[in-house]
C-alpha cells in the first residue's frame, strides 16, 4: 500500500466570533492511498498556517512541505513517517505549528492503519484499559457567578457528574475571579468542578487564586500561568492546595519534555490534533512514569473527540475525558456519527480506525479553501 494523496481542505463557518471558540473553522487531512483506503485527521491550529505546511514545495532535504515527504510511501510505517516528517522540517518545525500539521497527518495514517487491520486504534496502541470514561462537560464562563451557575445546573442536569468553567472573563479581578468560581460550585452542587483560568496571571496571583478556590474544592486549577512559563509552572506546583493541569498548547514530545522532567504539572492535558497517535503514546510512558495523572484536551470537531477517546482510553490513570459542549455544526455535523458522553460518559468504539465517517454534503458546503 502506498500514499498517493494528501489533501488538505478548510472549512469554515458562515459566521465567525471574535472569542475564544470551539470549531468554527477546521483544518481536515486526508490521506489517500492506492488501495482506496482513506485515513483523515485535523489539527487544532490556524488552518491556513497548516494547510500552507502540508502544500508547500521542496526548499531543500530540511524544509520541505509534508506531501512531498509522504508520497509513495506506506502508510503503515507511522514511526519510520513521523521522524521523517521531523527531520524534513527541522528548519521550520520541532515544537509548533509544523508539530500540528505533522499530528493531523499522523491521525490520518492511523486511522488508515486502522481501516486496513480492521481494528480500532486502541488496539494498534496497546489494548483499551478501560470501555468507558467519565466525561466533563467543558464549557466557558458566564459573565457573573449569576450566569455561571445558570451554565453550570444545564449540564448536571444534562447527565454530567463533572464540568468545567474556562477563560474570559476570569482574569479581570480577584473579586470577579471569586464570584466566578462560587457561582460554579453553586450551580453544579457537590459535583466535581474543574476551574481552566486561561494563562492569565503571574506566579504569585495563581498562588493566591489557587489558595481561594480550596474552599471551593475544585479537582485542577487548569492553566493558570503563560504556557511557556516553566519555572513557574514548578514554582506553583510544590505550593498550590490544588492539583495543576496544563499542556494543552504543547505541540509534540520534544514540547513536553521539559514539563514532565521537571515534574511541573499534577494533570498533564494532551491534545491528539497537536501530538497526533505517535507522540501521545510517548508523552503517555512518560506521564506514567512520574506517577501524573493523564487528560484529554479537545475543544474542536468530532475527529479529534473520536482520536482522543482512541488514545485516552489506553492511559492506565485515565480519570476524566474532556468533552466540549458547546452546541455549534462542526461539533456535531462533520461526521456522521455524534462522539459525545451520554449519561457523563463517554464510549470507547471498537470500529475500525477512528470509528467515523465524514458528512461529504457537511464538508462540501463549509468548504473554503482546498489543496490543488
Amino acid at each position: 500500500m502506498k500514499i498517493t494523496n494528501v489533501i488538505c481542505q478548510v472549512l469554515r463557518s458562515a459566521s465567525v466570533e471574535s472569542k475564544t471558540a470551539s470549531c468554527q473553522d477546521v483544518v481536515l487531512v486526508r490521506i489517500r492511498t492506492d488501495s482506496g483506503f482513506e485515513g483523515i485527521g485535523e489539527a487544532d491550529s490556524s488552518p491556513e498556517v497548516v494547510k500552507a505546511i502540508i502544500d508547500a514545495p521542496f526548499s531543500h532535504n530540511i524544509a520541505c512541505g509534508l506531501r512531498e515527504v509522504l508520497l509513495g510511501e506506506n502508510p503503515l510505517e507511522t514511526e519510520r513517517l513521523w521522524q521523517k516528517m521531523y527531520r524534513a522540517t527541522m528548519y521550520f518545525g520541532r515544537t509548533s505549528v509544523t508539530i500540528s500539521a505533522m499530528a493531523a497527518v499522523d491521525m490520518a495514517l492511523w486511522d488508515l492503519k486502522g481501516k486496513h487491520f480492521g481494528e480500532p486504534i486502541h488496539r494498534l496502541l496497546g489494548g483499551k484499559q478501560h470501555d468507558s470514561i467519565r466525561a466533563y462537560a467543558s464549557i466557558l464562563f458566564g459573565r457573573d457567578g449569576q450566569e455561571t451557575a445558570e451554565i453550570g445546573q444545564r449540564w448536571i442536569a444534562a447527565g454530567y457528574t463533572a464540568v468545567k468553567f474556562g477563560w474570559e472573563p476570569m482574569g479581570q479581578s480577584e473579586a470577579l475571579d471569586i464570584e466566578l468560581v462560587r457561582g460554579a460550585r453553586e450551580g453544579i452542587g457537590e459535583n466535581t468542578l474543574l476551574i481552566d483560568a486561561g494563562c492569565v496571571w503571574d506566579t504569585r496571583t495563581a498562588l493566591r487564586r489557587a489558595t481561594a478556590f480550596a474552599e471551593f474544592d475544585i479537582e485542577w486549577l487548569e492553566e493558570p500561568l503563560r504556557e511557556d512559563n516553566i519555572d513557574g509552572y514548578v514554582w506553583l506546583r510544590d505550593r498550590s492546595p490544588v492539583a495543576i493541569a496544563s499542556g494543552e498548547g504543547e505541540c509534540g514530545r520534544e514540547a513536553f519534555r521539559p514539563l514532565l522532567d521537571r515534574r511541573a504539572l499534577d494533570v498533564y492535558q494532551v491534545d491528539l490534533s497537536r501530538n497526533g497517535f505517535t507522540d501521545a503514546a510517548y508523552i503517555k510512558a512518560r506521564v506514567e512514569e512520574i506517577g501524573a495523572r493523564p487528560c484529554n484536551h479537545s475543544y474542536t470537531s468530532p475527529i479529534t473527540v473520536a482520536a482522543s477517546v482512541q488514545w485516552l482510553c489506553t492511559c492506565r490513570d485515565a480519570f476524566l475525558f474532556e468533552d466540549c459542549v458547546e452546541d455549534v455544526p462542526m461539533r456535531h455535523e462533520l461526521t456522521h456519527e455524534r462522539i459525545q458522553a451520554s449519561h457523563g460518559s463517554i464510549e470507547v468504539s471498537d470500529r475500525p480506525g477512528l470509528g467515523i465517517t465524514l458528512n461529504e454534503e457537511f464538508v462540501a458546503a463549509h468548504l473554503v479553501d482546498e489543496s490543488v
